[in-house]
């Protein structure tokens, strides 16, 4: 996978109905969650492949629907779609890479949904189903239906931050081997008071504890410049590291916000607005928001400093 940077966002567009999304973006749309995974909310997501239908049964990308035509090749709306109140309306079809080729099979199923009504701008996956599936073999599957319980038990995989080579999970994901061996997982970054679970079941990766608690008066500071260090040394050899804490929130999300600051030079706000764009329910700790804030001077020296009054940008 490529380590580019590819922060979500809306890259090309046809008026202001249709734009693309990156592959990064979807795979972290899908692996959204807070008690429950995002996609058991039937408002959520709308993942339509218009690609043959044939294609479609051979394989396709977890939870997405056939795009249904008529006898004349035409688009329609899905039935009971009520696409107007979804949040997210992603099209695919085999490898459509941009907005350019309108007689793309994506492309028309995409204006159908955006004339249709839907509410936010509806997105064409760039590189389609052939990149995303090459990126991602593991979110291929073969299953149509859902059930709302099977929808609730989904297990999501860590939120990806940089594409192929830093991920943010929680301590389940850490412990887990399917993750670590899809994810392709070489180093584990674990800050949290306990870890004998995690350090029992790490096979082929290694692990840097930093105990922790996530509470008043926890000294995180004095461990980024070695939490980033560690970090770096995967990035930079190309491998995988996840970062994880006890919920993936807040120690950890406060760990990858460091080295976003440190490597890209990034200030504390625009680092946050990032990993909040690959996990939209971060919550640092307040006071590791504060010590994120003098890290920040450490780095800009030429006094750059974050308006931390209200870190939740």
């Amino acid at each position: 996978m490529s380590s580019k940077v590819s922060t979500p966002r809306l890259i090309s567009k046809v008026g202001t109905r249709i734009l693309t999304c990156e592959p990064t973006e979807l795979y972290n749309i899908l692996q959204q969650a807070t008690i429950y995974p995002a996609l058991s909310d039937q408002n959520y997501l709308l993942l339509l492949d218009a690609r043959q239908k044939n294609e479609y049964n051979e394989s396709h990308i977890l939870t997405s629907k056939r795009a249904l035509r008529t006898a004349d090749d035409k688009f329609l709306v899905p039935y009971g779609a009520e696409i107007e109140c979804k949040m997210h309306v992603i099209v695919l079809d085999n490898n459509t890479s941009g907005l350019s080729k309108r007689d793309s099979p994506a492309f028309k199923c995409a204006k159908v949904m955006a004339e249709a009504g839907s509410r936010n701008p509806v997105r064409i996956l760039r590189g389609g189903y052939e990149e995303f599936s090459a990126l991602y073999p593991f979110l291929r599957t073969q299953k149509i239906l859902y059930m709302p319980q099977e929808l609730d038990e989904l297990r999501p995989y860590p939120v990806e931050v940089l594409p192929g080579q830093l991920y943010l999970g929680n301590y389940q994901q850490a412990c887990s081997p399917g993750v670590k061996k899809d994810l392709k997982v070489k180093g584990v970054l674990h800050i949290a008071q306990d870890a004998e679970e995690l350090q029992e079941g790490l096979v082929g990766a290694e692990l840097m504890h930093c105990p922790l608690s996530d509470g008043n008066e926890a000294d995180m500071l004095s461990q980024l410049s070695q939490a980033c260090q560690f970090i770096g040394k995967h990035v930079t050899e190309k491998n995988a590291v996840l970062v994880s804490s006890e919920h993936g929130i807040s120690r950890s999300a406060a760990a990858i916000l460091a080295y976003l600051m440190y490597h890209y030079k990034w200030t504390l706000q625009k680092a946050y607005k990032h990993l909040q764009n690959c996990k939209s329910n971060i919550r640092p700790h307040r006071d590791f928001v504060s010590q994120l804030s003098k890290w920040e001077e450490e780095i800009f020296e030429e006094g750059v400093q974050t308006n931390i009054s209200d870190p939740y940008y």
